[in-house]
């Protein structure tokens, strides 16, 4: 039985290998960004989506990361009630807004790293670092979409 580490790898292999090099970054970067997380992994029929929580279950979960064929989405799953004086959440749903990410530079400006911050207070989570990260697959759709254009 292959760990989900290497689960996930092969995942991640499906991708074009620019998309599945940045992917590595930014899972590598919000591992660091949000020590003690709960990865959940969800290989679904549009995307491969990694969320990032302080337990295992969904409604906990206020970040994300999709990839798709062609870009990486950081997702904010509470983010309609987040501050954003800068503006730069993509999204008019009720709940969730978005960052598309085409570089670990995105990932780093200072805008998303502060809304990382009201996204992780907005929950409640108090971020330990040195509280290691937790990777679980929840679910592999058998049906997927290509993951390459």
């Amino acid at each position: 039985m292959p760990t989900a580490q290497q689960q996930l790898d092969t995942f991640l292999a499906k991708y074009d290998p620019k998309i599945a090099r940045l992917g590595r970054q930014v899972l590598a970067h919000m591992g660091k960004r949000v020590p003690g997380a709960i990865n959940l992994v969800y290989d679904n029929y549009n995307a491969l989506v990694i969320g990032f929580g302080p337990a295992a279950k969904v409604s906990a979960t206020p970040l994300s990361v999709a990839l798709y064929p062609r870009w990486i989405n950081l997702f904010f799953l509470m983010g309609a009630a987040l501050p954003d004086p800068d503006g730069i959440l993509q999204g008019k749903g009720s709940r969730v807004r978005s960052v598309r990410i085409t570089s670990l530079a995105d990932l780093k400006d200072e805008r998303v790293d502060a809304m990382i911050s009201a996204a992780v207070m907005h929950v409640g989570w108090k971020l330990d670092p040195k509280a290691k990260n937790q990777l679980v697959i929840q679910s592999v759709s058998k049906k997927q979409r290509p993951r390459r254009p």
